[in-house]
């Protein structure tokens, strides 16, 4: 009959400028749908050079060797007789475009650049790229040189156009443009396109993927039509991990789901549908078309079809629902996809975490623990790849690991790094928890390395600084603090670098930090402490959602050890003891408790509010449990705290990004670091609305 189609989508885990793996693994991914009877392969953004290349965009070298591979997949026998979709920069007038190239039998068929860019949060598209503006627009591309000798051809269409076949009609979207309230599938679809694509390069945060669902149901929901996500997976060199998704949709329901997230470097979604399923489904909602002028999209003919003449046995996928993960399973499996991935592509030989007891240490140890259960699934499961890698980790070519906690404890060493204010109570929780999850695991006594810096110190000054419960002032307090935490981090580098040449073993250790996304925001730890790190999986979660994720490990993997660590206090045990019990609260040394910073956060970051307009939200989200004055202190509270300490996050160790209102200033938060901290104009405002609310309430 001719009107069923088979496409394929797909999530690829490409680096940035890894253009041979990258090739590789187009190549890899194209096999497998056309083995699977695709017609038509979709892959995700700029997978060619890799969607992370940030500066390395402004390189010639970029773009030439994107055109190289580009030359590689057209003369590959592997890509012949299907339509290939693929992701590169290119430049066109001298201006740079994203884009996708479409292909097929060595002949180009048409380059579509990106017409809405990704420019919030952590992107910063127009940086490097321009988007093209023209609708209906379509211009004439001069092919280089080493493209014209493979295709046979001059020029292609560049612009604004969709590819029609001798069956269908398929237009192109990217990534940010399925996000915007002028989506270009709404034209094409009143045009009659009957496939749209998306090739993405969407992040991973919490709670985000069922946005990203609904935005697919609800395109094809509207108007009709057949719909095909593709996205790239894992960590490609930064701090975002990709978390894949592919899926195909038909008529407003999802048909064909992708892994969130996977050890798999490829994975190939594919789905037969019925083309007359769209026509029926069109017939009555999109007719007559009523537009006053309308604009049709600009088609580039080709002599192909994605069906064939007979069909009508072949069986149609059929809806199915989508299943989403709890932000427990979202924090236990992404930061560990986005951990095996930095591991293994840095050529260290494992993790080194100095483990304190404590709700965030615990979370990392957790989170290198599920990585661990991952690559163990994936190998059992058969990936080769996954298997190799562990093999050049470990540096043993015949190792194969039988159980996660065996792996556990080759690839990860966990250290309690003791002083004299260090209680029991926490040293015995660190090595509970060391020893279910596998780890190797050591005590270290710091207080020699404590007491001879303090040495140094006395012999050059004459003064010996004193903890305030011995009668030392906030400045030697702090300072006493400070040179204990720097003093974990010094030997933690130094464990990293020798503690498997002290076994007899090759190679380094990554030192993993677990500083929560709170105590960044607020600066409650020490610049240069052992929450420095080479990257923190934690960084970007919040306090709650790190107890909520422990709890889900109890349940999980049976780590019973962590419900004593949920049941202690939070604290730091940098100040004396009190009769043998910890003294110190974060709680109390922050003045405000980790769910209020949790809402604070939020609105600091995702509302944009300052003091003000913070305050002023405030006074309705907590009037049942404080008054304005009290939400007035808290307020400037914290952003004296905040303001004080935003210089640290200059030097915060690179964390994954997880949340929305992330500090990081890498590119995610752009603000200053230098503050006058009294915010005198802001605070007068808060404190003059308080006294007009006091003035106005009845007197009792």
């Amino acid at each position: 009959m001719g009107r069923k189609v088979t496409v394929a989508t797909c999530s690829l885990n490409q680096w940035a400028l890894d253009f041979e793996g990258n090739l590789d693994r187009i190549l890899q991914s194209i096999d497998i749908a056309k083995s699977r009877g695709a017609a038509y392969r979709l892959g995700p953004e700029l997978e060619i050079c890799g969607y992370g290349c940030a500066d390395h965009f402004y390189e010639s070298d970029t773009l030439l060797h994107s055109f190289q591979a580009l030359r590689k997949l057209l003369e590959s026998p592997i890509t012949q007789d299907i339509i290939c979709d693929v992701g590169m920069p290119i430049m066109h007038h001298n201006v740079r475009y994203n884009c996708r190239v479409l292909f097929l039998n060595r002949k180009i068929l048409l380059i579509r650049p990106k017409m809405q860019m990704a420019n919030h949060g952590i992107y910063r598209e127009v940086r490097w790229f321009s988007p093209w503006n023209q609708l209906r627009k379509v211009e004439e591309y001069f092919l280089p040189r080493m493209i014209q000798e493979v295709t046979g051809q001059d020029t292609v269409p560049f612009g604004d156009c969709v590819l029609s076949t001798k069956d269908t009609c398929i237009g192109t979207e990217m990534c940010a443009e399925l996000w915007n309230p002028r989506s270009p599938h709404i034209q094409m679809g009143l045009d009659g396109v009957e496939i749209f694509t998306n090739s993405s390069a969407s992040h991973h945060e919490l709670r985000k993927a069922d946005q990203r669902v609904n935005l697919v149901k609800s395109a094809t929901t509207k108007s009709g039509g057949i719909y095909l996500y593709a996205n790239q997976r894992g960590c490609d060199g930064d701090r975002v991990y990709y978390d894949g998704c592919a899926m195909v949709a038909i008529n407003g329901d999802i048909v064909a789901q992708g892994a969130q997230f996977s050890l798999s470097d490829v994975e190939v979604i594919t789905a037969t549908l019925d083309l007359e399923d769209v026509r029926s489904y069109r017939g009555e909602l999109c007719q007559p078309n009523l537009e006053s002028e309308p604009r049709p999209c600009h088609r580039v003919k080709v002599d192909f079809s994605l069906s064939s003449g007979d069909d009508i046995y072949l069986p149609t996928h059929q809806p199915i629902t989508w299943h989403f993960h709890t932000p427990d399973e979202e924090i236990s499996l992404g930061p560990a996809c986005w951990l095996w991935d930095y591991l293994r592509r840095s050529g260290q030989a494992g993790f080194l975490l100095p483990l304190s007891g404590g709700v965030d240490s615990s979370s990392t140890a957790c989170i290198v623990h599920s990585m661990c259960v991952l690559v163990c699934q994936a190998i059992e499961d058969g990936n080769r790849r996954v298997l190799e890698d562990v093999r050049r980790v470990l540096g043993d070519d015949s190792y194969c690991p039988q159980h996660p906690r065996e792996l556990c404890g080759l690839i990860f060493t966990t250290c309690y790094m003791a002083s004299e204010n260090s209680s029991e109570d926490t040293r015995s929780r660190a090595k509970d928890l060391a020893d279910q999850i596998g780890s190797t695991h050591m005590n270290i006594n710091i207080d020699l390395a404590v007491k001879g810096i303090l040495g140094i110190f006395s012999v050059v000054t004459g003064r010996l600084p004193q903890f305030r419960v011995n009668g030392g002032s906030h400045r030697e307090n702090l300072a006493l603090q400070n040179v204990q935490a720097r003093v974990r981090m010094v030997l933690a580098y130094l464990f990293a670098q020798l503690s498997l040449w002290a076994r007899g073993k090759p190679g380094g250790l990554l030192v993993l930090g677990s500083a929560n996304v709170d105590e960044s925001l607020t600066g409650y730890f020490t610049k240069y402490d052992c929450s420095s790190a080479d990257i923190n999986p934690i960084g970007g979660i919040s306090k709650t959602d790190l107890k909520s994720f422990l709890l889900h490990c109890v349940e999980q993997f049976q780590l019973t050890s962590l419900r004593g660590i949920l049941a202690a206090p939070p604290t730091a045990e940098l100040e004396p003891l009190t009769d043998g019990q910890v003294s110190q609260t974060d709680e109390a040394d922050m003045g405000m408790t980790y769910s209020d910073l949790s809402v604070i956060g939020r609105l600091r970051k995702i509302s944009k509010c300052g003091p003000f307009s913070m305050f002023c939200k405030l006074i309705h989200m907590w009037k049942d449990a404080l008054s304005a004055t009290e939400v007035a202190q808290k307020v400037k509270h914290f952003f004296r705290m905040y303001s004080v300490n935003r210089h640290k996050m200059t030097t915060v160790t690179p964390s994954y990004h997880a949340e929305s209102y992330s500090p990081d200033d890498n590119r995610f938060d752009l603000r200053p670091f230098l503050y006058n901290t009294r915010w005198t104009w802001q605070f007068r405002c808060i404190d003059n609305q308080v006294a007009q609310m006091e003035a106005n309430t009845p007197k009792q």
